[in-house]
């Protein structure tokens, strides 16, 4: 679940909940996701090893490509920015 908006500087940013499971997501921006509360683990697009992210933790995807996030338990809740 996300909702988007936009700011009065015209930044855009996504709030969202990531309940239990795995979701893939394609990028056409570069993004900047921060975790505001709970953990997921993450493999971009072209990696091997899901890395894990906590509250207060962040990372980048590229323009035109992707990622895969999981959630094992709980909601993950992020602030997503887009970077272009």
């Amino acid at each position: 679940m996300s909702h988007s908006l936009t700011l009065a500087d015209g930044e855009q940013i996504t709030l969202g909940l990531i309940y239990p499971g795995e979701y893939h997501f394609a990028t056409e921006s570069a993004e900047r996701m921060e975790i505001t509360a709970g953990q997921c683990s993450v493999v971009q697009d072209g990696g091997k090893e899901p890395l894990i992210y906590f509250q207060g933790e962040h990372f980048e995807v590229s323009e035109n490509s992707g990622f895969t996030i999981s959630v094992a338990e709980g909601i993950c809740q992020y602030v997503c920015t887009f970077l272009t």
